[in-house]
C-alpha cells in the first residue's frame, strides 16, 4: 500500500455560520431548542434571521471545522462538500482553501442557496443552532474524488449529512472507496437527533467493520447505544470498534482500544464564550495526534487543548495559534 499524500479527507456540510449573542427569552419565545441543532427550512431560516441582533458570518460546518484545526495544526487535508454558485459559497470556498485545505468540489448552480447556520449564543455560551442545510444536502457521488480518498490516510465523515438523501449514497461510496484501498474511516455521530433517524444505519456499519474510529459525545454514546450509564455505554461499544473516542464536556474524555480505557480532564478555561465546534475541535486535535502516531492519551490531550481554545471565544475556528498553544502544554 503506498504512502498516502493526505493525512485526512473529510466530506461534511459546506456551511457559513451566522452567530449572534442573545438573551435566553429569545429562545423560549421563539420555540428554539437550547443548546439543540434543528433543521430548518428557508422561511423559519428567514423569520430566525430577521430576529438576530448584530451577527459575525463565519465558514462553519462540522467536518470543515475539524479540517480547520487539524490543518492549523500542521496537518494535510482536503474536503468534500457542495456549495452555491452565490456569495456566501464564494466565502466559504475562499476560506477554506486560505487555511489551507484542498476544496475541488464543484459548484452548483441555482437553488437552493449555499447553506447556513443560524446560531444563538446565550450569556452562558451555550449555543442554539438552527440549520438550512440548502445546497449542502445536494452534494452527488459523482462529485466525490475517489483516487483523493483512495490517497489519504483516514476518511472522515460528519453524521449530520447522513441525513439528506444524496450525500448519503455519496459517503457510502466514499467509505468503499477508502476501504478498498485499505485507509481507515472515521465517523462523528454529530448529534443525538441524528442518530434517532439514522441510528440502525450506524449500528449496521460498525457491526459490519466499516467505522476504524468513531466519534461521540456522551448525550450520543447513549441514543447509540440505549444505555443511560456512561461506563455501560462505553461496555457496549468498545469491543465493537477499534478505537472509540467520547468526549463528556466539563467531565474530559475517554478512549478505549484493544479493550483498554485512556481518560483525560478537561483543560481550564478561564470564561466559557461559546461551545460551538468544541466537539469538532476535539476531533482535529485527536485526529492529528493519531495520524501523527503518537498515543492514544497524547492524542487525547490535543484534542482537550484544541476543544479549550474553541470555547474561549466566538466561533468554531481557531483563532490562537494551536502549534504554539500545544508546545507550551505539552512541551
Amino acid at each position: 500500500m503506498s504512502k498516502p499524500s493526505i493525512q485526512v479527507i473529510a466530506i461534511g456540510n459546506a456551511i457559513v455560520d451566522v452567530m449572534a449573542p442573545c438573551a435566553d427569552e429569545l429562545i423560549g419565545r421563539f420555540g428554539m431548542t437550547r443548546g439543540g441543532m434543528t433543521l430548518v427550512d428557508t422561511d423559519r431560516a428567514n423569520e430566525l434571521y430577521a430576529a438576530m441582533g448584530p451577527a459575525r458570518d463565519i465558514s462553519g460546518g462540522s467536518a470543515a471545522n475539524t479540517l480547520a484545526g487539524l490543518a492549523a495544526l500542521g496537518s494535510t487535508c482536503a474536503f468534500i462538500g457542495q456549495v452555491a454558485d452565490d456569495q456566501l459559497g464564494e466565502v466559504f470556498a475562499h476560506d477554506i482553501r486560505a487555511g489551507g485545505i484542498r476544496f475541488d468540489t464543484p459548484v452548483r448552480a441555482g437553488d437552493p442557496p449555499t447553506a447556513r447556520c443560524l446560531i444563538f449564543v446565550t450569556p452562558d455560551g451555550q449555543r442554539t443552532m438552527n440549520t438550512f442545510l440548502g445546497a449542502s444536502q445536494f452534494l452527488p457521488a459523482d462529485a466525490l474524488d475517489e483516487a483523493a480518498i483512495a490517497d489519504a490516510e483516514v476518511l472522515y465523515l460528519e453524521g449530520y449529512l447522513w441525513d439528506p438523501e444524496e450525500p448519503r449514497a455519496a459517503m457510502r461510496r466514499a467509505i468503499a472507496a477508502a476501504r478498498g484501498a485499505g485507509r481507515k474511516v472515521a465517523f462523528t455521530l454529530s448529534d443525538a437527533f441524528v442518530i434517532a433517524r439514522h441510528g440502525d444505519d450506524f449500528r449496521s456499519m460498525i457491526a459490519a467493520g466499516e467505522i476504524d474510529i468513531l466519534f461521540a459525545n456522551h448525550i450520543e454514546l447513549a441514543a447509540l447505544t440505549g444505555e443511560d450509564d456512561f461506563h455501560a455505554g462505553i461496555a457496549a461499544l468498545q469491543d465493537k470498534v477499534p478505537l472509540l473516542v467520547v468526549t463528556r464536556s466539563e467531565r474530559g474524555a475517554v478512549a478505549v482500544t484493544g479493550g483498554e480505557l485512556f481518560e483525560v480532564p478537561a483543560e481550564p478555561v478561564a470564561t466559557v464564550v461559546d461551545t460551538t465546534g468544541a466537539g469538532d475541535l476535539f476531533a482535529a486535535g485527536f485526529l492529528h495526534g493519531h495520524v501523527g502516531g503518537r498515543p492514544v492519551s497524547e492524542c487525547l490531550t490535543l484534542g482537550a487543548i484544541c476543544a479549550a481554545e474553541i470555547i474561549s471565544h466566538y466561533g468554531a475556528r481557531p483563532e490562537a495559534d494551536l502549534m504554539d498553544l500545544i508546545k507550551r502544554r505539552m512541551g
